[in-house]
């Protein structure tokens, strides 16, 4: 499997077979100009949306004709689970709902976890089960936050840990850089590219933190 951080929460994951599943597509120039990321140019087959916001939900700029994924479903033979979360750490009530999602390619467990607003309660752990590559926004103010971010890590246990959501010279939104998140902390593999290549039989025995650069 590969996984191609395209920018903000957008990654294309690519099965050995084929299959292009693309994550909460941002609309290029939205927000006044404020997300600077370019057009997306890679074609899907299918498309997650965790939430109903132009920089996660813009599924007119993705090429082809993928199939858009809101909800729990299986599609070209992936199960997708939805996990109702918010944006925020009230309920909803600021920035209203979000969902995580949860898939299986070549064997891998992914999470994706939207603009996740707070830290899991008990039951959504347990909903979201284990993970060997979380997706996970570490920017703040409109996600969680370095620390909750580090805390949700903590808890989930994934092989490999891939931040988004964060501030970047594309972006102008009032979000941290990565760098809180990686304060302090082991195992952290910055690659120069925005792509690696995933296999179930070579997963890390200890937590992986990667940073990938974004694509577009």
């Amino acid at each position: 499997m590969n996984i191609r951080f395209l920018g903000h929460a957008t990654f294309l994951i690519t099965s050995a077979g084929g299959v292009r599943i693309i994550t909460d597509p941002y609309e290029a120039g939205g927000f006044g100009g404020a997300l600077r990321y370019g057009p997306i140019t890679d074609e899907a087959d299918i498309v997650t949306v965790s939430h109903d916001h132009a920089d996660h939900n813009y599924v007119a700029g993705v090429p082809g004709n993928p199939v858009v994924v809101t909800g729990s479903t299986e599609v070209s033979g992936i199960s997708f689970r939805a996990i109702d979360s918010y944006h925020d750490n009230a309920q909803g009530a600021e920035r209203g709902p979000n969902r995580i999602f949860c898939f299986t390619v070549d064997g891998i467990r992914i999470c994706h976890l939207g603009d996740l607003g707070h830290s899991l309660s008990a039951e959504q752990q347990a909903a979201v089960g284990e993970v060997d590559v979380l997706l996970i926004p570490v920017g703040g103010y409109f996600t969680i936050d370095a620390g909750d971010a580090t805390q949700v890590v903590n808890l989930l246990q994934p092989s490999v840990a891939i931040p988004m959501h964060y501030k970047t010279a594309q972006v102008d939104f009032p979000i941290a850089p990565v760098d809180g998140f990686l304060a302090g902390k082991q195992n952290v593999d910055k690659v120069a590219g925005s792509e690696i290549t995933v296999r179930a039989s070579e997963l890390p025995e200890t937590p992986q933190i990667v940073i990938l650069q974004p694509a577009n």
